[in-house]
Formats: C-alpha cells, sequence, structure tokens
C-alpha cells in the first residue's frame, strides 16, 4: 500500500453537479452525490454511489486489478460493454469516500455532467 503524497497526488471532492450515466439507451445512474478523484496526471474518474445505480443493469465480471494507492478493484459488465464498471469494494484508508461507489469507463458508457437539479 501506498500513501498519495506530492509524487502521486489523489484528491477527492464531491462533483459539483448532477451525473447521469447511459449504456445501451437506457440509464444506469443518475445522481447529485457523485465523487470527483482527481489522481496524479490521470483523466479525473466521477465515483457514483451505489444506491444511486441500477444495480440489476450490472454483472459482476471475474476481472479484478489492483492500485498501490486505491486497492483492489473490481468490475462489472453492463450487457456486452465487459468490465465497463469498476469500484473499490474495501479501498485503502486515505481513499475511503470511494467506498460503496462505482466508477464507469467513458469509452463504453455515456457520462453525462449536468447542472446542479
Amino acid at each position: 500500500m501506498k500513501v498519495p503524497g506530492p509524487d502521486h497526488p489523489i484528491t477527492i471532492t464531491p462533483f459539483a453537479g448532477r451525473v447521469r450515466v447511459i449504456a445501451q439507451g437506457n440509464v444506469i445512474a443518475d445522481t447529485s452525490h457523485a465523487l470527483s478523484l482527481a489522481e496524479a496526471d490521470y483523466p479525473v474518474a466521477l465515483y457514483v454511489p451505489r444506491g444511486d445505480t441500477h444495480m440489476a443493469a450490472l454483472t459482476p465480471s471475474s476481472h479484478h486489478t489492483s492500485c498501490p494507492y486505491k486497492g483492489e478493484a473490481s468490475y462489472f459488465d453492463i450487457g456486452e460493454a465487459k468490465n465497463a464498471v469498476w469500484s473499490y469494494e474495501a479501498p485503502y484508508p486515505a481513499v475511503a469516500a470511494i467506498a460503496g461507489h462505482l466508477a464507469f469507463y467513458p469509452d463504453k458508457v455515456k457520462i453525462e455532467r449536468l447542472p446542479p437539479g
């Protein structure tokens, strides 16, 4: 486990707006409670609460990855979109805020960033 710092910063903040995730023409998630995770030089990832996600549309995948800063990621498929969603079920303490949240690959779903409402 590595701790974020000046050489690899990670910042988690509430997203100031609404996030809607659409896959295969269906709204998969819609929330005003997303978190924005900025990590080093990577694109910002939006994490959506599971409670604001249509979980029945997700199928657990056997794919897993490990991040030295965040922990082990589990993945989900959405129909034919394999490993389109990831989640840290037990994130490391430095990023504990993303527990209970899901992130979506923008090349596999449509992520709409909307004004608050």
